[in-house]
């Protein structure tokens, strides 16, 4: 099993952040788009070769975004239209989220083993997330996937926010 941190700070406009292990170690570093279209997020190993890539698809009704790691299938996620609580899906084969997504508590599987876990870390500065690897083989899938995740619910936010501002 292997242990990595993801600590977003707030206010950080470009978008980059690193992954760390659990002896605190740089493992991955993430960098965003800022106010381009479409939205983008890399994710490269700390030699900088590229192993994820996340996109928002520009002008859709609800967000989707894609998922594309090295080696992996190309995943989809895309938030489903709900009055009350936010619900979302996940298009790839044998690959499963159980748990709360917007408190971003939940538990990935493949072909209905556990292959990861992610807890949030409440009252911090920013936003932390624990994550647990259990299958070596899915851990860049399982942390761009992580990433990909908070990238949805930051989407919805921001939306939420910007029209309650009318």
């Amino acid at each position: 099993m292997k242990e990595f941190i993801i600590r977003q700070k707030w206010m950080r406009l470009n978008g980059q952040f690193t992954v760390k292990d659990s002896e605190g170690r740089d493992v991955y570093e993430v960098g965003g788009s800022f106010l381009q279209i479409p939205k983008t997020y890399t994710i490269a190993d700390m030699a900088g070769h590229e192993i994820a890539v996340i996109t928002k698809k520009p002008f859709s009704f609800l967000p989707v975004f894609t998922v594309e790691a090295v080696g992996q299938e190309t995943v989809t996620i895309r938030k489903e239209f709900s009055f009350f609580k936010p619900r979302y899906t996940i298009d790839a084969a044998g690959i499963e989220v159980l748990g709360t997504w917007w408190e971003m508590n939940f538990d990935i599987l493949k072909d209905g083993k556990t292959a990861g876990t992610v807890d949030k870390k409440w009252f911090d500065w920013g936003d932390t997330y624990n994550i647990q690897v259990f299958e070596e083989s899915m851990e860049t899938f399982i942390i761009a996937l992580v990433i990909a995740i908070d990238c949805v619910k930051a989407d919805q936010a921001g939306a939420s926010s910007a029209a309650g501002a009318f």
